[in-house]
């Protein structure tokens, strides 16, 4: 039993380390200030730790909640959508109650999970892109943090991979600490708390922001997190999963968080063999990162606390590192039917390139450049036949290169 809760402590620990800058410069990207930034990321771990608390209780079975964190890198390539952070609160509303909807409607959820694997995935990589370039860049614009940061985060990625953006994070939060000095600490933000905000629901940020960000939790962590429990032979109904997170999401959205789902990464941990050999049991791992995430997030405010103190492209760049392995699945996935790799580029380069047409958003942009070029460029049916009847020089074993296996 001490592995599992083991288990359950480096779970939430990862979790929280190798993301919650990525969670505050989002929130601060469309138009949160220093509290409310603070009070976002509290609320996100009351959310997520009450649900890895009641759900693993009552189900007896290791199902782990975490936030969004292909939906905090939306709201940092929102930021040119709104910087009236009551209208970005109104938008994660609309996100928690669309996926209540998608947990009591199957017909909603299968709609967001059926969208094509090449648009989605090409939409998901084209809003990590831009983050992904910022350790680059921060190389060259703060080496003193960035280089040792970068160093680290390599050498651990080859010796022990689960806490290389962890140490990262370490790395800077030091370097961010020596350049700011005790004034890190005199924050009125430091102090956890949670500070409610009024929702505003303006229609242009919820279809630029808000269904983005219900698909991207969806597709990008729902999704996968159903499928990590399946492996290690967990079958969850989607129902109890997806309303208990959508509701908690609607919840902490008032005090500022944007959304929470189930786990994936995370959830291999401590639904895995490592965490117990009985699976009966493993629930215990979950159970406990619940409580280590109530903890977690007293420290919220020191977390924004510092993320304000540091120079922007050093907090972009350590979750830069931490979602190069998110942005190599997703071009992976967008670009492996050949037959779509025109739309998967297309929803890619409108999505990263952060445009705001009529005040919607990149992300939505993409979707819909991503649909009208695979209805536009789907076979014709009389080519399609005649592909069938002349077979062409790739389509033909003779020369063909083999196949290999991705994850």
């Amino acid at each position: 039993m001490f592995h599992t809760v083991v288990a359950g402590v480096i779970a939430a620990i990862t979790g929280f380390a190798s993301s919650f800058a990525l969670v505050i410069a989002g929130l601060l990207a469309v138009g949160a200030d220093e509290t409310q930034a603070a009070s976002g990321l509290f609320a996100l771990c009351i959310a997520t730790g009450v649900t890895c608390i009641v759900l693993p209780l009552v189900m007896r079975l290791p199902v782990s909640f975490a936030w969004s964190t292909p939906g905090a890198a939306l709201l940092v390539a929102a930021a040119a959508t709104t910087q009236e952070f009551a209208a970005a609160i109104g938008a994660f509303i609309v996100c928690g109650v669309l996926i209540v909807l998608a947990g009591l409607w199957p017909a909603l959820g299968r709609a967001i999970t059926n969208i094509p694997k090449p648009i989605a995935s090409a939409m998901l990589a084209g809003i990590l892109f831009p983050i992904c370039l910022a350790p680059v860049a921060a190389a060259v614009e703060q080496p003193a943090i960035a280089v040792p940061m970068v160093l680290v985060w390599l050498l651990l990625a080859r010796l022990a991979p689960r806490w290389a953006v962890p140490a990262a994070m370490l790395v800077a939060v030091i370097g961010i600490g020596v350049l700011a000095g005790p004034a890190v600490l005199a924050s009125d933000a430091v102090r956890p708390q949670l500070q409610l905000v009024a929702p505003v629901f303006d229609p242009f940020v919820i279809v630029s922001l808000g269904v983005p960000l219900f698909i991207v939790t969806m597709a990008g962590q729902n999704v996968p997190g159903f499928a990590v429990m399946s492996t290690f032979g967990y079958r969850l109904a989607p129902r109890p999963v997806l309303v208990t997170s959508g509701a908690a999401s609607v919840a902490a959205a008032f005090a500022g968080g944007h959304a929470i789902n189930l786990a994936a990464i995370t959830a291999a941990i401590m639904a895995s063999p490592e965490s117990n050999p009985d699976p009966a049991r493993r629930w215990v791992a979950t159970f406990t990162s619940g409580i280590v995430y109530l903890l977690l997030g007293a420290g919220a405010g020191l977390a924004a606390a510092v993320v304000q103190a540091s120079p922007p492209i050093i907090i972009t760049a350590v979750a830069g590192l931490a979602l190069l392995g998110a942005l190599v699945t997703s071009i992976t996935g967008a670009l492996e039917e050949p037959a779509h790799r025109i739309t998967a580029i297309g929803t890619f380069l409108v999505t990263a390139s952060g445009i705001a047409v009529a005040g919607i958003g990149s992300a939505f942009w993409g979707l819909v450049v991503g649909g009208v070029l695979m209805l536009w460029l789907r076979p014709r049916a009389g080519s399609t036949a005649r592909r069938v009847r002349e077979p062409s020089p790739e389509s033909s074993p003779v020369g063909r290169e083999p196949e290999t296996a991705h994850e």
